[in-house]
């Protein structure tokens, strides 16, 4: 893979809609980011109206990814990453984790959203990057544009981060992550947190949000989040809540409604 790749050409094309609001946008304005605009911010203040602890999922997703990027990295070895899903920039992005845990990991970024393009070239400069303007409901071409930037031979972590959702129908949902998988080599590893529909005030709140007209994004099961991992080895501590993987310091754990785990593809 090549340092600063080009970000691809459509992205200079690319409207960016500021009449409805954007999930990456929301969750850039969540954890604190620049990114967004007002009809973001209104929609996001209106969620955390309804559900306040979404701040708290938005904050909890980054922490587990930090964490599980660096058990990756110094525990298992792996040195590339690629993540689907990418959203805006923030205080710590998957390249600066990665880097940060080995200088020679190599990360893919993957998204369609106009904005996050518009940040792609400045993004790349900055290490060993590269970018895929891809939707996800198309993991064939996402796996085939990764194999011109990736050593597929090589194991790869695959981050999932609060995306899936997005994915509305149930079966598209389980075959994107095993079409993402299927072309990695053995070793590699899912890495992947999402929200769970146990708590009704979030539910109340997510539905607020689809009827805004923005892209819908579906809350699900416990059990159907456990069906991501199947025929993959899960790393301990199992599929937990965010603040339960691998915990660096002596705190109580604050369940939320959501799941995450490792898992290695044998």
């Amino acid at each position: 893979m090549t340092d600063a790749s080009p970000a691809p050409e459509r992205g200079s094309d690319a409207k960016i809609n500021t009449d409805v609001p954007q999930s990456a946008r929301i969750w850039n304005y969540w954890l604190g980011g620049t990114d967004n605009y007002e009809v973001d911010r209104n929609a996001g203040d209106q969620y955390v109206e309804l559900y306040p602890g979404i701040v708290d999922i938005a904050r909890a997703g980054r922490y587990f990814m930090d964490r599980a990027i660096r058990f990756l990295a110094t525990e298992r070895g792996i040195r590339q990453f690629m993540d689907c899903g990418t959203g805006l920039p923030t205080l710590d992005n998957t390249h600066e984790m990665a880097q940060r845990a080995a200088s020679d990991a190599k990360v893919v970024y993957v998204d369609n959203d106009p904005l996050v393009l518009a940040h792609a070239r400045a993004l790349m400069a900055e290490g060993r990057t590269a970018y895929i303007d891809c939707d996800l409901h198309d993991p064939k071409t996402i796996m085939d544009r990764a194999a011109d930037l990736l050593d597929l031979s090589e194991p790869v972590g695959l981050l999932i981060i609060g995306v899936l959702g997005h994915i509305v129908e149930p079966g598209e949902a389980y075959g994107v992550v095993k079409g993402l998988m299927e072309p990695l080599a053995s070793g590699s590893y899912l890495i992947l947190h999402d929200s769970t529909d146990e708590n009704e005030r979030f539910n109340a709140a997510q539905r607020a949000y689809d009827e805004t007209g923005a892209i819908p994004f579906r809350l699900r099961s416990p059990e159907f989040i456990r069906g991501y991992f199947d025929g993959l080895e899960i790393e301990e501590p199992g599929l937990v809540t965010s603040g339960a993987w691998r915990p660096e310091v002596d705190v109580e754990v604050v369940p939320l409604p959501t799941l995450c785990a490792v898992a290695r593809k044998p």
